[in-house]
């Protein structure tokens, strides 16, 4: 009797597992990305070592079906563009780490390892699906930093760039969703 309740319990506990499994193998609408977007919001980044000659001379949005897009445009230099993007619970200003404020429900850092001559600036996002607010917080020693404020942490991405000119363009793109 003994063995018989052993082999019961464990064709219960066998099938009691598999209908978990089963209905996770099951595609659901819910499952797909969106706009067939598969980016995450982990950090972006490439080495630390990677520098470039030119400068940022303008950081420009746009509206897209799937996503927000910021565009920071470099002058023609030498070496190569490195970046970082990452989602960070308080963007900082560059050399003093002091907190710079952002409008949205989260915020992302952006480093171009380019130095930049641009002022200090602030522009808002009113209507907007993803931005709400992208800040030039400065450079310091030959990097720029953007502090990006977002509806909530959505998917992202980054990516660099060359103009036939030799002049580079660093893309972020946020999703609209997941």
């Amino acid at each position: 009797m003994n063995t018989i309740s052993r082999r019961a319990a464990g064709a219960a506990l066998a099938a009691a597992l598999a209908v978990p499994a089963a209905l996770a193998a099951t595609p659901s609408a819910s499952a797909a990305p969106f706009c067939g977007l598969t980016w995450g919001s982990g950090a972006r980044a490439t080495s630390p070592a990677l520098l470039w000659s030119g400068r940022v001379t303008a950081a420009r949005t746009g509206q897209h079906t799937c996503f927000d897009r910021v565009v920071f445009d470099l002058d023609p230099g030498r070496g190569t563009l490195g970046y970082r993007v990452r989602y960070v619970s308080a963007v900082t200003g560059p050399g003093s780490g002091l907190p710079i404020p952002v409008t949205g429900g989260a915020r992302i850092q952006i480093t171009v390892d380019a130095p930049s001559t641009l002022r200090r600036s602030s522009t808002s996002f009113p209507g907007w699906r993803t931005f709400r607010q992208l800040t030039n917080t400065g450079s310091f020693e030959g990097y720029t930093d953007y502090g990006l404020g977002v509806r909530a942490r959505l998917p992202m991405r980054a990516f660099v760039l060359a103009d036939a000119g030799g002049g580079r363009r660093l893309v972020v793109d946020v999703a609209h969703a997941w």
